[in-house]
């Protein structure tokens, strides 16, 4: 049973179609990165807030500024995203029958820009649309709108819709990746095919060209002085870009190690917090005959050793009476009735039962 369907998941080594595996791990590799970055830039805005609370604020647009900055660098260069070369793949037009450009080409300028954008302001956006039924929600619980006002009802509206698209938008991937396993598609991501690519395999042609054409890149001399300016603009966003994707490369498994690290550390804090022992009663100060000894019964007043009315606790120790009873206690004597604990009138603190 396992070698005849084996085909739906691996592929052969002369075989240019990636695997499912590939596909998946490519795209799931930059979804992994982001949070990772975000838990750092929280953590650096949390440790010192005047310089890097901006990055915390405006984390969103500075990383699809960078995440933009990378994937043209890519697309242009390899035409595959940052991931996609990662895995060793590259993105080829769709309908082009037998015919295999080289990864040094590019795509064809139509397909670039739909694939970049598709790369880079899909995401944003979902993502923002989340952060956007998030806060409707806390919004809803806390609404000052009348719940009659067409803006509530219009935000109830699309946040009883919202699981439903979004399901919908999940499905759509998931029904393009099993027709993918399957053989029945090009593509195992709608985004692919909305940008009219699909994704192959890089071969040894293609490895030749791309070292290629980086030796000449860095070889290379110009004379003229506007074409030593757009040559030291095109290095300097190719410098960022390869700066970015080296440390990207290098900071994959920590960052994803960091990110696991933390969580962890929090379930422990968590754990540890539990687990940690009742604290003990307050201790009894008070051995004069006059302090107030505590009833056998809990609803039962200290003090006027009756049904408690109007049931108050001393924030000092604990204890409850009826709030006549502690007010003129305190009010006469500064102190708890049966710890002896120094206490004021403004420890009083009026509980709210159930029942009330």
């Amino acid at each position: 049973m396992a070698e005849v369907g084996a085909h739906l998941t691996a592929a052969s080594a002369g075989e240019e179609r990636p695997s499912v595996f590939e596909a998946v791990a490519q795209d799931s590799l930059m979804a992994a990165v982001k949070p990772a970055l975000q838990h750092l830039v929280k953590v650096l805005a949390e440790s010192n807030p005047a310089r890097y609370g901006f990055l915390w604020r405006w984390f969103d647009e500075i990383y699809v500024l960078l995440d933009l900055l990378l994937q043209q660098h890519y697309l242009a260069r390899c035409s595959a995203s940052f991931s996609e070369n990662f895995y060793s793949m590259k993105r080829i037009p769709m309908g082009n029958g037998r015919q295999r450009p080289l990864a040094t080409a590019g795509l064809p300028k139509r397909h670039h820009w739909k694939s970049l954008l598709l790369l880079v302001l899909v995401p944003y956006l979902k993502g923002k649309l989340e952060k956007l039924v998030s806060s409707l929600r806390e919004e809803d619980e806390y609404s000052i709108h009348p719940p009659s006002s067409s803006w509530k009802r219009f935000y109830r509206a699309f946040l009883a819709a919202y699981p439903y698209v979004n399901m919908t938008w999940e499905g759509w991937f998931l029904i393009q990746q099993l027709c993918y396993i399957l053989g029945k598609a090009e593509h195992h991501s709608p985004l692919l095919k909305l940008a009219g690519v699909r994704l192959v395999r890089l071969t040894a042609e293609d490895i030749q060209a791309l070292e290629k054409k980086w030796a000449e890149s860095t070889s290379s001399q110009t004379h003229s002085f506007t074409s030593r300016v757009q040559s030291a603009l095109r290095r300097a966003l190719g410098a960022v870009a390869v700066s970015l994707s080296t440390g990207l490369s290098v900071s994959v498994f920590f960052l994803q190690f960091l990110d696991w690290w933390y969580s962890s550390e929090n379930q422990e804090t968590i754990k540890s917090l539990t687990a940690l022992p009742t604290p003990p009663p307050p201790v009894h100060l008070d051995h004069e005959p006059s302090s107030a000894v505590l009833p056998s019964l809990k609803s039962v007043c200290p003090l006027c050793r009756k049904v408690r009315v109007n049931a108050t606790a001393l924030a000092t120790s604990g204890f409850v009476f009826c709030y006549r009873c502690a007010h003129g206690f305190v009010k006469a004597h500064q102190r708890c009735p049966v710890t002896g604990y120094a206490t004021e009138l403004q420890h009083l603190v009026k509980l709210y039962s159930p029942e009330s």
